[in-house]
């Protein structure tokens, strides 16, 4: 008879004994999945959920940006879910994208503490047209011992003793590290269960796949417009082969497709938004992204450097970010470092470009 499947109860149980982070851990990652399917079952309603009139619709959070009444919900589930299991967990205290500074909890009894960050919705501006959504989390540890403030939580990503996310399509998965492989769970709704059905997921180090949102392609650096280029102009041109172009407008999904077979993402620092240095959210958004993929045999970068070494300066801060496929993600590092040096002279001479107003010269102008 076939063996059963792994249950997440059990893979935590068979990964965390002797680890400094038990208990607590486990415990954590386990309220952090009911709280993953309260989310699951509320998107799965999608209209029929009715939420709608009971929250505030048509504003913005904090950072500007549209705020879903779902977006609200996923916040609140995950925060219900912690808070009720924070003196088993050693949980103390959080910090999400939906609230703008940091919530302690009461505080825990004996054993190591933790803080967890999160994304509760990445994703929502894919409601409206049923595309997969998710939840993005990360775990880090707090040692010092009383209620944990700001600069508690501003921990490079390499500091992260869990990571992960969750996302809500066909089936509902939750995605996994502990720092010893990247594993896939995947939701049985009828047992209640997340099952292991994908164990140490492997990022092959080449791809013939690349994820950006080209709308943007005016705003690039050179680097990145290098880059972009050469795929597009396929086998003909200097890379020799064909890519396939792809964009969800939802980190969670791109990173999925990449984790199940192979790929790159980039969400480039671009001259859109004068002064930011990047789109995504290093804390909650890029560390356990970028950490996920490195436990998987992929790499994750700013472009200049290892994201995971970035030192956080504040809670929502942006970072550039590209991940996926070694050999891609290297690749382009390298395109970013010829560039500092002058080297890519080719692609930037004017004989090498399109002649029309997308010339890079126009670019430059219109990024004022």
């Amino acid at each position: 008879m076939p063996m059963e499947p792994t249950t997440l109860s059990q893979f935590l149980a068979e990964q965390l004994p002797g680890s400094p982070d038990s208990p607590g851990l486990g415990g954590l990652l386990a309220d952090v999945a009911t709280a993953v399917q309260h989310i699951a079952a509320l998107t799965a309603r999608g209209a029929l959920a009715d939420v709608q009139p009971e929250l505030p619709l048509g504003q913005d959070n904090h950072q500007g940006e549209p705020q879903k009444a779902l977006d609200i919900l996923a916040h609140q589930a995950l925060v219900s879910a912690c808070e009720r299991g924070s003196r088993l967990s050693g949980l103390a205290g959080l910090a999400s994208e939906e609230q703008e500074a940091p919530q302690a909890l009461p505080q825990a009894g004996q054993g190591p503490r933790f803080l967890l960050l999160f994304d509760p919705l990445d994703g929502s501006s894919n409601i409206d047209v049923n595309v997969a959504v998710g939840t993005i989390f990360s775990v880090l540890r707090h040692e010092p011992e009383g209620e944990p403030a700001l600069p508690h939580y501003l921990q490079p990503g390499h500091r992260q003793v869990a990571a992960g996310y969750a996302i809500y399509g066909p089936a509902t998965m939750l995605v996994l590290t502990l720092g010893r492989g990247t594993h896939g769970f995947t939701l049985c709704r009828d047992r209640g269960h997340f099952l292991l059905t994908h164990p140490d997921l492997a990022i092959p180090a080449q791809t013939s796949e690349f994820a950006i949102n080209t709308s943007n392609e005016r705003f690039w650096e050179v680097p990145v417009r290098r880059y972009v280029s050469e795929c597009k102009a396929g086998a003909p041109g200097a890379r020799g082969r064909d890519f396939n172009m792809r964009w969800i407008a939802s980190m969670v999904a791109e990173v999925h497709r990449i984790l199940m077979r192979g790929g790159v993402f980039l969400y480039p620092r671009d001259s859109k938004p004068p002064g930011r240095p990047g789109r995504l959210r290093l804390m909650y958004e890029a560390n356990p992204m970028a950490w996920l993929v490195e436990q998987a045999g992929g790499a994750a970068s700013t472009g200049h450097g290892r994201l995971l070494d970035v030192p956080p300066r504040e809670l929502h801060q942006r970072v550039p970010v590209v991940l996926g496929s070694r050999d891609e993600v290297e690749r382009i590092e390298r395109y970013h470092a010829e560039h500092e040096r002058g080297d890519d002279v080719a692609f930037v001479s004017p004989l090498f470009n399109e002649r029309s107003l997308y010339r890079p010269e126009a670019w430059a102008d219109t990024s004022q």
